[in-house]
């Protein structure tokens, strides 16, 4: 008898445990970018401003995000910073502007329910996306790793994509499209036993550490469970209340009307307080 009431109190203290757990995960993102110039005997731009445009474009998609999780919630809000506006290069022929908006993106998921709310802006325009959390198709693996002092267990997905290359020619931007099918790899930690990740990945028996689709890299740099320091986790509520379908349709006209601007004034607006601007 005292052997099966000490067997029930472990085991509720689990379920208690299990319930209060709580963590924060820091993650720092790195996209390639599909900005390309092609040799042009007729252009402008130099070698140096070339190369200052490209670190430029690499640093705005290199990136930290935050993720606060418990068992069954989470948000992921970038760490938003000020950056110290560009000063001229090279006589006029390329400007660059950088400043946030102080806005950030909040990705809320509720892994119970197998929905999210998405806050987030274009071209200053806040939304919020409300829809199912997308179901993803794992295949697990054997294969491990160690990220930081976790080990961690190899997942993949397959799909397909569309691709946007941009490439500047005679003073003229031209958009590409192609259609490839990408793998994404995720390691997972079994040791932290919350089916969630970075962004709107989750589904897998363990914390993601990292994804990698080819393009996109995302890697955990730092772990907090249980921090001294309560966790908060609230739902956003702010912005224009649509599908993802819905979003991705807007975010699509938006883009097409910006390169048609880019095109005829010779300038990029990115949103959010950003912008190149190219032949002065």
């Amino acid at each position: 008898m005292i052997k099966l009431l000490t067997t029930l109190i472990l085991f509720c203290s689990l379920i208690i445990n299990a319930q209060n757990f709580t963590g924060k995960a820091i993650y720092k993102t790195s996209i390639k970018s599909s900005f390309s110039f092609d040799e042009d005997e007729n252009s402008t731009m130099s070698d140096d401003m070339k190369k200052q445009l490209q670190a430029q474009l690499h640093k705005m998609n290199q990136k930290t995000f935050i993720l606060n999780f418990d068992q069954k919630t989470s948000s992921y809000i970038e760490e938003t910073t000020l950056d110290v506006p560009k000063p001229q290069v090279g006589g006029g022929d390329i400007v660059m502007m950088f400043g946030g908006s102080g806005n950030a993106s909040i990705y809320f998921k509720n892994i119970k329910e197998k929905r999210f709310s998405n806050q987030t802006e274009i071209m200053g325009k806040r939304f919020l996306v409300k829809d199912k959390l997308p179901e993803y198709k794992w295949e697990l693996s054997s294969e491990t790793k160690n990220i930081g002092t976790y080990t961690c267990y190899k997942a993949t997905f397959s799909k397909e994509v569309e691709n946007k290359n941009i490439t500047f020619k005679n003073g003229k931007s031209l958009k590409e499209i192609q259609k490839e099918t990408i793998i994404t790899t995720a390691w997972y930690a079994p040791k932290i036993s919350v089916g969630n990740g970075p962004g709107n990945y989750q589904g897998l028996p363990g914390l993601i550490l990292e994804i990698n689709d080819g393009k996109k890299i995302i890697v955990c740099t730092e772990i907090i469970l249980n921090p001294s320091r309560k966790v908060t986790i609230q739902e956003p509520k702010k912005g224009k209340i649509v599908s993802q379908n819905k979003f991705l349709e807007i975010q699509k006209q938006q883009t097409d009307e910006m390169m048609e601007k880019f095109k005829a004034r010779k300038g990029l607006d990115l949103g959010n307080g950003r912008s190149i601007q190219i032949g002065g």
